[in-house]
């Protein structure tokens, strides 16, 4: 039979590598899906997943198991993913001003935006709290599972799910009418 999450979670707080490692082998590729849907980029999620990881042993010592190994993970990189987005807007905001080197940086950044699918840049352009909800639903977690995490109400997430696809569809509808095509992204 097979260990469970919540044992090998508690035995890894404990300073069992061994379940460590298998603990990370089973979430790690959930974990950079939810990264990549938080952030965006795959260089930018993978950049979140590892620091995830190196802070995880750390983390673990927090768990109870009071929640599932995944709702508690998921928080883990919610809460991971808001500090990095502060961390970056106080960046950006000390770099103002900073001349032609910055102009050319960002025009690089937006080259390199540009790359990512329709959806990705589409959420992108979400509130918050609309983008962290949909990246949970889209991971295949139940409205409760994503209101768990998110510490709002089953009625919140499906709320916040029906105004995410309502600006995703002006956002199409916007883009549809300043390039004059129906194709699909």
């Amino acid at each position: 039979m097979a260990t469970s999450d919540r044992n090998l979670a508690l035995a890894a707080a404990g300073g069992d590598a061994a379940a460590f490692s298998t603990l990370l082998e089973r979430q790690y590729d959930r974990l950079f899906r939810l990264c990549f849907r938080l952030t965006g980029s795959q260089h930018e999620a993978e950049d979140l997943t590892q620091d995830i990881c190196a802070a995880l042993p750390a983390k673990l010592q927090g768990y109870r198991g009071d929640a599932a190994v995944t709702t508690w993970l998921y928080r883990v990189a919610v809460n991971a993913a808001h500090d990095r987005r502060r961390r970056h807007a106080s960046h950006t905001r000390a770099a103002e001003g900073w001349g032609d080197w910055e102009v050319n940086r960002r025009a690089s950044d937006a080259d390199t935006a540009q790359a990512v699918d329709w959806l990705t840049q589409a959420m992108r352009a979400l509130p918050e709290d609309l983008r962290d909800t949909l990246a949970l639903v889209l991971d295949d977690m139940t409205h409760r599972e994503a209101g768990e995490v998110l510490g709002v109400s089953e009625g919140t997430i499906s709320w916040r799910v029906s105004e995410a696809k309502k600006q995703l569809a002006q956002i199409r509808a916007a883009e549809i009418a300043c390039t004059g095509t129906t194709e699909a992204p």
